[in-house]
């Protein structure tokens, strides 16, 4: 799918921060034309479409229909070595505090016991696009912003275009055989299963493929799934294809096992040991996250701010939301699961001006860790 803004160095993805807030035009009708860039509105009482034009300032237009929607226009021209200019949308859960109807959206993921979904889309010849499924998922429930893993589900490729980052081999999920490819746009990190030919309608599993990405380590079953969502990527051209139907529901119910709190609620179950290498204007900071707690911890995002006059040009072992002032850095797919007394690090390069200071506190998971 994408975010409203993108970063421009993803190859297709979501996904930069800060958007401001979506515009509604309320409950739908048949025929409910939306041309402003962030315009949603409902349909069936149940899910949100969206024009989502995040990647351009010329004019893309939707059709929104009671089961679906089309687009009429889409004017902008996106480099097919980078990202597409939009994604214009109909989903089930929350998107930027842009929460569908009646939604039980964010939800755990272990206590998911079913999740299922069907689309029909329509395609047109002559234009540089993806049909794109979108399941977003995050180590928090959450209903605005950047979640931390996306995974995209392309029913259809037309063009020179590829997923972010790089294939990693095939799998079959959901009784299809798929290309995987697997990478970060910089702001999320992003799974994608590639069909090899066209699939213009299908009803499936949505749980099938989030067990995947569990399975590649990339994920816990204490992450939340918070939104999905089926539409198009356009680089080129556009005009025509068209969401036809869509439906997703979601179910809890799953057993989940109960774990006792490791610590009292407020206590730092968490310690941080930050360490910097300064010079002139440039530094890098090694950051060890050492569990304190009597459980283990399956995903992290530990928030921090830098101090005024820093920004961060570089990461590794860690993906990492802003590059100034308020910071996220979330678990890379190999370092995720920290046990009871372990620890894991990750590192960042940065510039600064005037006098150099260290983050004054930092915060895992929602806790305030001790400082090491």
């Amino acid at each position: 799918m994408r975010h409203p803004l993108r970063a421009l160095l993803a190859a297709c993805t979501l996904a930069a921060a800060g958007i401001t807030g979506l515009t509604l035009a309320g409950p739908a009708q048949a025929d409910t034309r939306i041309c402003d860039q962030y315009g949603s509105t409902t349909i069936g009482g149940r899910y949100v479409v969206m024009n989502n034009r995040w990647g351009t300032t010329a004019e893309q237009c939707i059709n929104v229909t009671g089961t679906g929607f089309a687009i009429t226009s889409q004017q902008g021209v996106g480099n097919t070595s980078g990202a597409p200019v939009s994604y214009p949308a109909v989903y089930f859960g929350c998107h930027y505090t842009n929460c569908s109807p009646g939604t039980n959206l964010p939800i755990r993921v272990g206590s998911i016991s079913s999740a299922t979904s069907s689309v029909s889309y329509n395609f047109v010849s002559g234009a540089t696009y993806n049909a794109s499924y979108d399941i977003w998922l995050d180590p928090a429930p959450k209903t605005n912003g950047v979640n931390a893993q996306e995974i995209m589900i392309w029913f259809n490729r037309q063009g020179s275009i590829q997923p972010i980052g790089s294939r990693v081999g095939t799998a079959t999920v959901g009784g299809r055989t798929w290309e995987v490819w697997q990478g970060s746009n910089g702001a999320n990190a992003v799974v994608s299963y590639v069909a090899p030919t066209a699939i213009a309608s299908w009803s499936f599993s949505v749980l099938d493929f989030i067990n995947d990405v569990k399975n590649r380590g990339a994920i816990t079953d204490s992450w939340y799934l918070t939104s999905v969502q089926a539409g198009f990527e356009p680089w080129i051209g556009g005009a025509g294809l068209a969401v036809n139907s869509f439906s997703a529901a979601v179910n809890g119910g799953a057993t989940v096992p109960s774990t006792p709190p490791s610590t009292p609620p407020g206590e730092a179950a968490c310690t941080v040991t930050y360490t910097t290498n300064v010079w002139n204007t440039g530094f890098t900071a090694g950051v060890t996250v050492a569990n304190t707690g009597g459980s283990a911890i399956n995903g992290w995002a530990l928030d921090f701010s830098l101090p005024a006059g820093q920004s961060i040009t570089g990461s590794w072992n860690a993906a990492l939301s802003g590059t100034s002032g308020a910071i996220t850095a979330r678990n890379a797919g190999h370092n995720g699961g920290v046990p009871a007394g372990g620890s894991t690090s990750f590192g960042f390069q940065g510039t600064y001006s005037g006098t150099f200071a260290a983050p004054t506190g930092f915060t895992l998971n929602g806790r305030a860790c001790a400082r090491g």
